[in-house]
């Protein structure tokens, strides 16, 4: 693995023989926090000249993936100075982050691992009362019945729904917009109607949301945050 200088763009290369053909991503990732574009290539071994020749035929859509990746980053924040909560950054001295400031404000050590514990038990804190109350009101609606709930930091989904009828809900919801959070309640209590995503399942969805598909679209662009 090494790393390409291609124009302005710095690429991750990874050369492998038993590669047919050559892959390009471009997605998120993080350093202290802030969050920037990686792109990587991966790709038989090949000549330099073959390597040029494939950046600069695929350079406007490496460009295109870059921007998309940087207009949908997640908003950075200012540990134990800010708090994101339904898509809108606060001050820690706002009242609804009064419970996360006095865990930090209580911690003997104070370094990066053990604020993002406070951060990350605030979020389940909130998440539980507000998620639950959610679920209940669109459960009725739908006139639906859940098992339990259970309430998780995932890395790779919104939420899920087990054939026994468990919602388990990421708490990384709580820093997205409260229209999306009731897209993913929606979404996850349908699957107790459909354990699948056909038409039926689709359809199903959009009677409780008729905007479901530009939510969906739009939560497709959210990247989870760690």
């Amino acid at each position: 693995m090494n790393e390409i200088i291609f124009k302005d763009l710095k690429i991750e290369h990874i050369a492998k023989k038993g590669l047919k053909n050559s892959y390009i991503t471009v997605k998120p990732f993080f350093v202290k926090g802030l969050a920037h574009a990686k792109i990587v290539l991966k790709t038989p071994c090949i000549s330099e000249y073959h390597l040029h020749e494939l950046l600069t035929q695929k350079e406007r859509w490496i460009r295109k993936s870059v921007e998309k990746v940087y207009a949908n980053l997640p908003k950075n924040i200012n540990l134990e100075d800010e708090l994101l909560l339904f898509g809108e950054l606060y001050s820690i001295d706002h009242y609804e982050a009064h419970t996360l400031k006095e865990a930090l404000q209580r911690l003997r050590v104070n370094d990066e691992k053990n604020i993002l514990k406070c951060y990350d038990s605030f979020y389940k804190n909130y998440a539980q009362k507000y998620l639950s109350q959610r679920l209940k009101h669109h459960a009725s609606l739908m006139n639906l019945s859940y098992s339990q709930l259970k309430l998780r930091k995932m890395k790779s989904r919104w939420g899920s729904c087990s054939s026994q009828g468990t919602i388990t809900l990421n708490t990384q919801l709580m820093k997205i917009k409260k229209e999306l959070i009731e897209y993913v309640i929606v979404h996850e209590l349908a699957h107790l109607r459909h354990m699948n995503h056909s038409k039926k399942f689709h359809d199903y969805v959009q009677k409780y949301l008729p905007n479901a598909k530009q939510l969906r679209s739009e939560l497709k662009q959210v990247n989870i945050l760690f």
